[in-house]
């Protein structure tokens, strides 16, 4: 029985409307052998969390450009806590400031992309670091 392919959601979330970044990421992360579904523009973690539950993913890969991924990155994280969900690896992407990285880990975003990481490096984390068994 073949294994089952790594399951991603890709989302956008907040007011950010800038989507050509996380366009590209979901192309590679599909030409790795991904399955990749994509939520589109404006989600609320509340949805994005929603959403990766019921299509069972591995990962769930955030993009946010707006200046909101201090808050909308961490609260994704607790939604899943609170729903008991413990085995979706969380990515966040973007412009995100240096200084911001080390809160969003300990909020529970297991690294962050920023401007210039290669989509290597994205999906070989991705592969070292998923939670399935």
């Amino acid at each position: 029985m073949p294994e089952r392919k790594i399951r991603v959601l890709a989302a956008k979330p907040g007011l950010d409307g800038h989507d050509r970044g996380i366009k590209v990421i979901c192309a590679a992360l599909r030409d790795a052998g991904m399955e990749v579904i994509y939520t589109g523009l404006r989600q609320t973690p509340e949805q994005i969390v929603s959403a990766a539950i019921q299509e069972d993913v591995d990962v769930i890969a955030m993009s946010c450009l707006s200046g909101a991924h201090d808050y909308l990155f961490p609260r994704v994280t607790e939604l899943l806590k609170e729903k008991n969900v413990e085995d979706i690896l969380v990515l966040g992407g973007g412009i995100i400031p240096e200084e911001d990285v080390p809160s969003l880990k300990a909020a529970g975003i297991a690294d962050i992309f920023t401007p210039g990481a290669t989509t290597s490096e994205i999906i070989n984390f991705i592969k070292a670091n998923i939670k399935r068994n």
